[in-house]
This record gives structure tokens, C-alpha cells and sequence, in this order.
């Protein structure tokens, strides 16, 4: 099995194979709490006033929104995995809006199968890309940060069947650690940014599914899947 890595949008459209595009920080850790909280499917879009008509379209839905990683007026959640842990989402539709994840994503073209990935489902998601026994599996982090790179690391050790020692993926997160990013959160300077976001989002394989993603008209819709799913179907 041939694993490639990539990076941002150029990295997405020149994707192959099996796909995982990652956003640690936060949005598809916010996709994998939400679903955890019973909502139904996770419909990603590019803009703010999309995912404000779709809402209307859906019924039952909440919005998440942010633009350039900050709160959106008139939107109460932001793209706050802490936030999404206090709403009620059970059997509702989380309408995500991000800067990072979903438009990188939609710039996936010509896969096999599309996930979006996370600390939170990396072992879940390592194990439906095998479990499609692919020849090539594609990497794609979904900006230039050092926590979507550890992301994809470890997931190519998960894959490859290499050994990960304890302080294997903490090593390869101390550049976020030691960025001004991670400084200014955990100072409270970030609106709409908890410093207990990072706590929630770096804590690998805390949910036990993987997020397939599929192209719909005009959005992208990302769901759960179970090892138990997968082989039923």
C-alpha cells in the first residue's frame, strides 16, 4: 500500500485512492463530537449564507460557523468542539461551515473513498481504509499546521502497521505546543476559541468511528461509520 502525503488545496485536487483529509483544529473534530451527541450527519459547506439556507431546507439542524477561525454574528456556535459538547444534537443535523476543512475537501476529486479525519477517529478511520483494501491512501492535511501533519503521521504508522511509542504522537505535537497559535488560545485571546478545545481535540482515538464523506448537490455530507457498519454492509 502506497501512502501519500499532501497538504492544503493543490494537495487535494492531485489526491488518490483512498482519501482522509485532516483538520485537527477543529472542524472535523467538531463533525466527530457532534455525531458522538447523536446528530444524524454532519453537511459541510463553503459559505455562511449556505449553511444558513440549508438549515431552512433541513429542518432540525444547528449551524457551526466560523470565518478565518472566528466567531460569525448571529451564529451562537463557533467551530468549538466545546461548544458542540453542550448542544443538544441528538438525532439533528450539525450544518458546518470552516475555512480549512470543508473547502479542502470539496477539492477532493477522483477518490475511491473520502474521510474526514481527526485525532479523536484516527484508529477508526485507519481501519476503514484498510478494510477497503486500497493501493494507494492519500494524506491530506488541511493547512500547513503542525497538529494536522501529526495527525497524518499517525495515521501512516496505524496503516503501516508500525510500532508507536507513548510519547511517539506528543513529540510530533510539541511544535503546535510551542507555536504562538496554541499560546494565544490558552491565554483565553482567541474569541470563540476555549482553551478546552485543545484538550478535545487531541485526544486520539477517543471515538470508535470513522467519518466517510460524499459529495452532494451543493454540500458535502459526512456521516458515521462503525467497523461493525462496514462489515454488514
Amino acid at each position: 500500500m502506497n501512502i501519500v502525503h499532501a497538504t492544503g488545496i493543490v494537495g487535494a485536487q492531485s489526491a488518490r485512492g483512498v482519501v482522509v483529509v485532516i483538520d485537527v483544529l477543529r472542524s472535523f473534530t467538531v463533525s466527530a463530537y457532534a455525531l458522538a451527541g447523536g446528530a444524524r450527519e454532519c453537511l459541510l459547506v463553503t459559505t455562511v449564507d449556505r449553511a444558513r439556507t440549508l438549515a431552512k431546507e433541513v429542518g432540525e439542524a444547528v449551524i457551526c460557523a466560523e470565518e478565518d477561525a472566528l466567531p460569525v454574528d448571529g451564529i451562537a456556535i463557533s467551530n468549538s468542539p466545546t461548544q458542540i459538547q453542550a448542544t443538544d444534537l441528538e438525532g439533528k443535523t450539525l450544518i458546518q461551515r470552516s475555512s480549512a476543512g470543508t473547502p479542502v475537501l470539496d477539492a477532493v476529486r477522483g477518490a475511491e473513498a473520502m474521510f474526514a479525519g481527526s485525532l479523536v477517529v484516527a484508529g477508526a478511520t485507519a481501519q476503514a481504509c484498510l478494510l477497503r483494501q486500497p493501493s494507494t491512501v492519500t494524506l491530506v492535511a488541511s493547512a500547513d499546521f503542525p497538529e494536522d501533519h501529526a495527525c497524518a503521521r499517525y495515521l501512516e504508522a496505524l496503516l503501516s502497521g508500525s510500532d508507536i511509542g507513548p510519547n511517539d504522537l506528543e513529540s510530533w505535537l510539541e511544535p503546535l505546543r510551542e507555536s504562538e497559535r496554541y499560546s494565544r488560545v490558552m491565554a483565553g485571546r482567541w474569541p470563540g476559541f476555549p482553551a478546552t478545545d485543545i484538550e478535545l481535540s487531541l485526544q486520539p482515538d477517543r471515538f470508535d468511528f470513522a467519518m466517510p464523506a460524499s459529495r452532494r448537490d451543493g454540500y458535502l455530507r459526512v456521516a458515521r461509520e462503525s467497523h461493525q457498519d462496514r462489515q454488514l454492509a
